[in-house]
């Protein structure tokens, strides 16, 4: 199963998210997943790529032309597709991936985090979507959900439609167990 990661780009966070991030990589690796991401060679994108490069996993980067610079794309990449803007980079994310895991980022990573959700919500897409809480990053975001169900701006069942977990073990065996959600609400 090919398994798209979302996440930061940037070099300047605490170690541990780089060291979880790493981990869920080279279980992914082990577990037999390939690796779909941003093709960043910093940040936890970078970090991802790292850990199924060293099980020999496959990778493949996708990204826009503009990024194709010394220094900025993941060098180890089994396959490299360039786009010519982030929508097209976006589109083939989804596409060419099974699932997908949301690691800590910023605002590129929650709007991809929230088109995908909105793409699930209304039964475009059915894959398991995660976003793995490393040190309780995303407990304000499970929170703005929880709240934003109950004020009834979305569905509740919206909320039910990605998961917040922990441990990259428990993130890979509901990947690997997902059974299609049923379509749009």
């Amino acid at each position: 199963m090919n398994i798209c990661i979302y996440g930061a780009s940037s070099a300047k966070l605490k170690k541990i998210y780089y060291e979880k991030t790493e981990e869920l990589g080279q279980l992914m690796g082990k577990r037999g997943h390939g690796l779909v991401f941003g093709g960043g060679k910093e940040g936890l994108m970078g970090a991802a790529a790292r850990g199924v490069d060293r099980e020999k996993g496959y990778i493949l980067g996708i990204a826009p032309r503009f990024f194709d610079q010394p220094g900025v794309l993941y060098e180890h990449c089994t396959e490299f597709i360039f786009t010519e803007n982030m929508r097209e980079r976006k589109h083939l994310l989804e596409s060419r991936s099974d699932a997908t895991i949301v690691v800590p980022g910023g605002i590129g990573t929650y709007e991809e985090f929230f088109e995908i959700l909105t793409l699930k919500s209304l039964g475009r897409i059915d894959r398991p979507i995660v976003l793995y809480n490393i040190q309780g990053y995303y407990d304000s975001m499970q929170a703005l959900l929880e709240y934003t169900a109950g004020e009834k701006f979305m569905s509740r069942a919206v909320v039910g439609m990605c998961r917040f977990m922990k441990d990259p073990e428990e993130i890979l065996d509901y990947i690997e167990n997902y059974r299609n959600y049923g379509g749009r609400l």
